[in-house]
């Protein structure tokens, strides 16, 4: 059933595709939402095509997108439509369209879909992690090492701080912010990158739930700021998300930021 349930992710991803280039260089609507953020038509034209698909297709499901919710289940297709819209809705073309089936918090199916690079980036639970029909591994570099590149989010009204933190890591690591970050995500997944740090909290399981499963079927680990796992059909408690090999050393620096 697995693969049945990954054929359908893929088919929303490229159908997600199409829909945030035909809004790209054109009027994409950017409005802002309550909390500041923006949103554009593609976000909403994805989530509503997504929902639609969804009740014809598994009718016991539910869908939990960012823009849009409809239904309650132990399956829920959890769903970022555009991530990384501030940059898409200025045109900058680093935005990805995330889905994930999670079954009772856990993540099984996964795929992540980049329309500028057409790279789509899939997993099912226990099948590996692939890029297209690639299979993508993380990387084996520590935080000191001079080839370490790492992204992080942050914002002001993030729950926890990081700040700190980020200055402290990247004593040993490039940090940048790529503005997307799934798409951070997947450059873990694929070994660009051996690090991603992530505040949210609130309706925020949808940047990171494909993601979960994705970077650790290529061999990573994914856990929430405490290194404890989580689940991913509510809010999440942030996220570290890395190649497993500096996943304690960055959860012991955060720990010691955030308690001091």
């Amino acid at each position: 059933m697995e693969k049945e349930y990954l054929e359908f992710a893929k088919e929303i991803a490229y159908q997600a595709g199409k829909i945030m280039l035909k809004y790209f260089k054109g009027e994409n609507g950017a409005s802002y939402k309550y909390d500041q953020t923006i949103v554009t038509k593609a976000d909403t034209e994805i989530n509503s095509y997504l929902i639609k698909r969804v009740k014809e297709t598994f009718p016991t499901h539910s869908v939990d997108g960012e823009e849009e919710q409809f239904g309650k289940s132990n399956y829920v297709w959890v769903s970022d439509p555009v991530d990384g819209t501030a940059m898409y809705a200025r045109r900058i073309p680093v935005a990805v369209f995330s889905l994930a089936l999670v079954v009772d918090g856990v993540p099984i199916v996964g795929v992540v879909y980049d329309p500028f690079t057409d790279n789509l980036y899939s997993a099912i639970k226990g099948n590996g992690a692939y890029r297209n029909e690639e299979l993508i591994k993380v990387n084996n570099i520590e935080l000191d090492d001079m080839r370490s590149v790492s992204n992080f989010d942050m914002w002001p009204e993030a729950e926890y701080n990081l700040y700190d933190s980020i200055k402290e890591l990247g004593k040993k690591t490039y940090f940048i912010g790529i503005g997307s970050v799934i798409r951070a995500c997947m450059c873990v997944a694929n070994g660009d990158f051996n690090l991603a740090i992530f505040p949210g909290t609130k309706h925020k399981n949808c940047d990171i739930a494909a993601a979960k499963v994705i970077v650790e079927e290529a061999g990573g680990k994914v856990t929430d700021l405490f290194g404890k796992e989580q689940r991913y059909d509510q809010d999440i408690q942030g996220a570290i998300i890395s190649n497993e090999l500096v996943h304690e050393e960055v959860l012991s620096v955060i720990a010691k930021n955030l308690n001091s």
